[in-house]
């Protein structure tokens, strides 16, 4: 069976759980072979606090809206269903599951990795293949050519869509690179070679040839402050 791939990212009130901050957005959408399903998971969560000033610009998610949807403990079991075994593509993955798995402890849970032992993280990937460039998800979509016109604040259900075209971008051609070298492997034909009475003449050096040869060997072993070879060769 294909591997599920869920593309996830969070909206929270600030950027410390450690600080009491929580979850108030979650969303996840699914690939398989690279391709999307439609299978959405999204959900606006009541964190039972305000949102830091910083965060509420950033998101837009006001108190008020928040105010009649359901607790993160509400969701939980429903959440867990969807992503469970799935391998994990998130921006910036420490950030989300920070979170994840404080809501996740205040739920009576596992952590998140006990449901998806496998996170890829596509920062992390950004960084190594566009070192010192901005990697944010504006600018991968900018470098990748992919619209992003409609992210005028962040939501978790668009900055996931955005980031699976991102992260499909960033990995194109990987399937087709190994589908080409075993194809070169294939058709490798090793050639008989049949020597027949071939007789190989046999060039000795000259006295001369090799006074040159041991000298050069003697400059070098002096450069190099004792080769190796001669170390050996006592």
């Amino acid at each position: 069976m294909p591997p599920r791939q869920i593309i996830l990212d969070t909206e929270t009130t600030g950027l410390d759980p450690k600080l009491g901050h929580r979850i108030i957005e979650v969303a996840g959408v699914e690939l398989v072979n690279r391709r999307l399903t439609g299978r959405h998971f999204h959900r606006y969560v009541n964190p039972g606090r305000d949102s830091d000033e910083g965060a509420l610009q950033v998101h837009g998610l006001t108190t008020e809206f928040l105010g009649d949807k359901p607790k993160f403990h509400e969701i939980v079991d429903e959440f867990i269903d969807y992503v469970s075994g799935a391998e994990l593509i998130i921006h910036n993955a420490p950030f989300d599951i920070g979170f994840l798995d404080a809501e996740l402890a205040l739920a009576r849970r596992k952590r998140f990795k006990a449901y998806c032992p496998v996170i890829i993280d596509t920062l992390r990937m950004a960084k190594d293949l566009h070192p010192g460039k901005r990697n944010g998800l504006d600018a991968l979509c900018e470098r990748y050519q992919i619209d992003n016109s409609a992210r005028t604040l962040h939501g978790a259900l668009l900055d996931a869509e955005l980031l699976a075209e991102v992260y499909l971008a960033m990995t194109r051609g990987q399937e087709s690179l190994i589908i080409e070298a075993e194809t070169v492997r294939s058709e490798v034909r090793v050639a008989g070679f049949d020597r027949g009475d071939l007789k190989l003449a046999v060039l000795r050096a000259d006295p001369v040839e090799i006074a040159a040869h041991e000298a050069q060997l003697a400059d070098i072993d002096k450069a190099s402050g004792g080769a190796l070879w001669r170390r050996a060769d006592s």
